[in-house]
């Protein structure tokens, strides 16, 4: 079973990539594989966040779609953070 890392109901909104979204990468590349295998917004929140979408229908919403979309811009814009060297 995979540990669910604790996560914030939004991801920040940055135009440079920060240190959560270094700790949420897997998290964003599980949503973007959901994403695109056609899952249910539902069932993927309740895995991969812990988030109960029948008791808490609004905050699933909203961390689900607020996660996605930030795993979106990950892969339009900031793996480009993730390229640049890092200060020693």
């Amino acid at each position: 079973m995979m540990t669910i890392t604790a996560f914030e109901d939004r991801p920040p909104e940055s135009a440079q990539l920060t240190a959560y979204d270094e700790r949420h990468f897997a998290t964003y590349l599980r949503l973007l594989d959901a994403d695109e295998e056609g899952a249910d917004r539902r069932e993927a929140v309740r895995i991969i966040f812990g988030v109960d979408p029948d008791r808490e229908p609004e905050r699933a919403r909203i961390v689900h779609d607020s996660h996605l979309a930030r795993a979106r811009w990950m892969t339009q814009a900031g793996y480009r953070d993730l390229l640049r060297p890092r200060p020693q």
